[in-house]
């Protein structure tokens, strides 16, 4: 079952000396937190990460960087351990402070799968993780004077993401939502039109 962390959320873990910041955030703010924590700690040497998403053909896509720590020490074990948890649609980001003592390469896969693991622990405390449901994004073409009682039915859904577009006699709904949802509303929509 997947799983997607819903805030972000972070946990710092000391080690010789080091410093791990693990930061955990939902994928669509990979990019903006990044860019947040190289601002946020100048002084940090690395900035490890691996996600894990969705592309737009329903394809799981996974990525990870080492950011300068030796080759697969870093960024393969933070990507293992979100694989290991079926984490979708998640991104994780490690700042480290090196210390002055070097932890060799045994020791940064075990100290960065360890951050991970601390900063899931206290996601999963602030319920934080939550089950990943798979939405599609339909478009509708509704006649206008449908557009009240398709409204009112859109009401039951309160967890539906909407577009709504006006197209002279027409009225476009961009519907974000559960492939049954869809069926759902293509039914109704249906229903509409030929009865």
């Amino acid at each position: 079952m997947s799983k997607i962390i819903t805030s972000q959320i972070s946990h710092t873990y000391e080690i010789n000396k080091s410093k791990f910041i693990c930061v955990l955030c939902p994928f669509q703010n990979f990019e903006e937190t990044l860019e947040q924590l190289k601002s946020q700690h100048p002084k940090g040497r690395h900035f490890v990460y691996a996600y894990r998403h969705f592309n737009e053909f329903g394809q799981i896509v996974e990525n990870q960087s080492d950011d300068g720590e030796p080759k697969g020490s870093s960024g393969p074990p933070t990507l293992s351990v979100l694989r290991g948890e079926e984490l979708i649609e998640t991104a994780a980001i490690i700042v480290r402070y090196f210390g002055g003592v070097k932890l060799g390469v045994g020791g940064l896969v075990r100290a960065y799968g360890k951050s991970v693991h601390l900063a899931l622990e206290e996601a999963r405390d602030s319920i934080l993780i939550q089950k990943y449901i798979h939405h599609i994004e339909l478009e509708y073409n509704i006649e206008i004077q449908n557009l009240g009682k398709v409204e009112h039915f859109l009401k039951n859904y309160t967890d539906l993401i909407i577009e709504r577009e006006f197209l002279g006699l027409e009225v476009v709904f961009k519907i974000k939502a559960t492939e049954s949802q869809h069926i759902d509303l293509k039914k109704y929509i249906d229903n509409l039109i030929y009865s």
